[in-house]
């Protein structure tokens, strides 16, 4: 099939995706797992359907290997956030093409990958499967909420259907430049989300007599104080150095985000999460009542932790902050934090590709600061996973549109990502 065929039929199922409104919640992602499974179909291929409810299935699809190497899964999740139509200058569910773009709701995140993937898979299907090992496509549930309906659910309930070597996910591909070098960022981990929460004690009472009672709000603020004055805890993180080299950017890595601040914030803000932890106060809770003096306050804290890390250590360095205040200390979340290591064959296969999105660009590896469903890999089966699908649209102009209005991808770039998929799987295909 010509590649301008592949450009074609990729829009297509793109548009069709985001036609079927699978916002979560409530979610409602069979439709779409029912789309790709006929789209599937007319390749050749058979695809199994699961979900905890009839509503929010789960696809998986495999082209048997014929032999004994490595698997490989493109991954991806059909689940959008909410969009609000007031925002948006097109209709957030239409599909529509223009302007050299495919537009709608998922566009970035993620359907325009789960349809390169499809493509990538279905025209290795026709052509006829002979890699060592076995292809599957997986497009999953619930990742946006992450309620249990998606890709964990069918690693402990159907482990034998999604058990994978190797995964392509979300999580990276975006174009970043140091001074004349030019790299493409290869997202080999996620932090792990360990938000805490810092409670105050006191008295409560009614507002109109404030000396009769003792305020634990008042209490929060030398807690927020301190904690906005605290250095969290760092590493000197092996894989940010790889990241660095990358780039062409020689020195201490803290100076290297100073620098960049004003000069080059995509590379400030990319390096950052890789220092150690972030923690940012968020939200805060004490009285409902504009009257009454709230004797209980508690304030929410959001913290990322790199794989490796420990809590233990997040909690040492709170309450060496707050050393001498009273309050109550407690984490909140516990979610993620994996990570694999870039000497793979995978990795070298991406390598391979990314002189074909710009000659002379080189791979960089990151470490995300959220988490996408690779970790479930990882922690399930000890998958190499990695998140990849190169784009070329402006990274700081395309993080502005996910999860916001006017939502939309290149075709080109979804054009890219096809011939990605394919190059990814036949080399892991000779893999031995």
């Amino acid at each position: 099939m010509l590649e301008h065929d592949l450009r074609a039929e990729t829009a297509r199922l793109l548009a069709d995706l985001i036609r079927i409104d699978t916002t979560n919640p409530p979610g409602n992602e069979t439709p779409a797992a029912e789309h790709l499974a006929a789209y599937l179909a007319e390749a050749g291929v058979g695809a199994t359907l699961r979900g905890r409810v009839p509503e929010r299935a789960n696809l998986v699809a495999r082209l048997r290997g014929a032999g004994d190497g490595p698997s490989l899964m493109l991954l991806g999740h059909t689940d959008v956030v909410l969009a609000d139509r007031s925002e948006w200058s097109v209709e957030p569910f239409s599909g529509l093409e223009r302007d050299g773009h495919i537009w709608g709701r998922g566009a970035l995140d993620m359907k325009g990958q789960v349809a390169a993937e499809a493509v990538a898979f279905a025209t290795l299907a026709r052509e006829g499967w002979s890699g060592a090992g076995d292809l599957i496509y997986c497009a999953v549930a619930d990742e946006e909420v992450g309620d249990g309906w998606g890709l964990p659910w069918l690693t402990e309930h159907h482990p034998d259907l999604v058990r994978a070597d190797y995964v392509v996910n979300e999580g990276g591909g975006e174009r970043i430049t140091n001074g004349d070098r030019v790299a493409y960022l290869v997202g080999i981990g996620e932090k792990q989300c360990s938000a805490f929460a810092v409670t105050t004690h006191g008295k409560s009472g009614h507002a109109s007599t404030p000396g009769a009672s003792d305020n634990a709000l008042l209490k929060m603020i030398p807690v927020l104080e301190r904690i906005d004055r605290m250095v969290p805890p760092a590493r000197d993180l092996p894989e940010l150095r790889a990241f660095l080299a990358a780039i062409g950017a020689d020195g201490d890595p803290q100076g290297v985000m100073n620098a960049a601040r004003n000069t080059n914030p995509l590379l400030a803000a990319t390096i950052e999460p890789m220092l150690g932890a972030t923690i940012a106060p968020t939200g805060m809770t004490a009285s409902s009542k504009i009257n009454v003096i709230p004797g209980r306050a508690q304030l929410r804290v959001d913290c990322r932790i790199l794989p490796g890390m420990t809590q233990a250590e997040v909690e040492a360095a709170v309450r060496g902050a707050l050393a001498g205040l009273d309050y109550e200390f407690e984490f909140i979340e516990h979610d993620g934090g994996t990570m694999s290591p870039p000497d793979t064959p995978l990795y070298a296969a991406i390598e391979e590709f990314v002189p074909q999105i710009e000659p002379g660009a080189s791979a960089a590896p990151v470490i995300c600061s959220g988490f996408t469903d690779s970790h479930w890999m990882r922690e399930a089966f000890g998958s190499i996973a990695y998140g990849f699908m190169p784009t070329t649209m402006d990274p700081q102009l395309a993080g502005t549109l996910v999860h916001s209005a006017d939502e939309r991808i290149l075709l080109d770039d979804l054009d890219l990502a096809v011939r990605c998929f394919v190059h990814l799987a036949r080399a892991m295909g000779e893999a031995a």
